[in-house]
């Protein structure tokens, strides 16, 4: 699913049209119109205006992905990024050598197990 599919997905489900769409983002009519027809996708500095009108995310906008909510695509794949904890704890996992990679995972299965509990 594309950009495009999920703006015109998402205001169906809003039973927005596409003018109430274009009068609440300035987004000219004959530019929703050309995403339409010509099958294309917005450009980058319309998204936060789109995503604030739709109420999703620049996340789930962009790849359908969200952690929270009905909308979510389960991936294979994570973007992180480095500064955060999760970001320092990758990086602190891809410097490990594989035996303590195995260490590190098998204790972090255990605390999942524990939790559950």
């Amino acid at each position: 699913m594309t950009i495009r599919d999920r703006i015109f997905d998402k205001l169906s489900e809003m039973n927005m049209t596409q003018k109430e769409f274009a009068k609440r983002t300035g987004i000219p009519e004959t530019t929703i119109s050309d995403w339409k027809k010509k099958r294309t996708n917005p450009t980058s500095e319309k998204i936060l205006i789109i995503c604030k009108v739709l109420d999703v995310t620049p996340e789930w906008l962009l790849s359908g992905v969200e952690i929270n909510g009905s909308r979510s695509n389960p991936q294979d794949w994570y973007a992180v990024d480095a500064s955060t904890d999760a970001g320092m704890l990758l990086t602190a996992f891809n410097s490990f050598d594989s035996k303590d990679q195995a260490r590190l995972l098998g204790y972090a299965e255990s605390m999942i197990k524990k939790n559950k509990d």
